[in-house]
């Protein structure tokens, strides 16, 4: 019979509390907005798949064109750090999808303070 190989002590495992979270902006440009002032709707995913699923079918019902897939999303953030569509109609630009990843959680820096020199 095999006896198990011996493991050393166990380390704790360190989970980053980081987390990347998905910040989708829609906003209103061009000489339409002059006509009709609007804020820019800002929407947080946590996961890119539903992200573009979302968008997709809020372009759907809209009647705009698909233009935003995953793969574009992806490859636009990982080779810019973001991705960014517009959607124009005879030639103007009515709004523009911008998809930019956050960072949840960042690690605390240590925020400048020295250690204390009286023990």
């Amino acid at each position: 019979m095999m006896n198990p190989p011996e493991k050393g002590p166990k380390e704790p495992k360190i989970r980053l509390s980081s987390r990347v979270i998905y910040e989708v902006t829609l906003q209103y440009i061009g000489s339409l907005t002059a006509l009709r002032q609007r804020d820019p709707t800002v929407i947080f995913f946590s996961n890119l798949r539903k992200a573009v699923d979302a968008i997709t079918v809020e372009l759907a019902t809209n009647n705009w064109p698909p233009k935003v897939n995953y793969t574009a999303v992806y490859r636009g953030i990982k080779q810019r750090g973001f991705y960014g569509c517009d959607f124009d109609v005879a030639g103007m630009r009515v709004f523009r999808i911008k998809i930019v990843p956050r960072i949840l959680n960042p690690a605390l820096p240590r925020l400048g303070i020295d250690e204390n020199p009286a023990k």
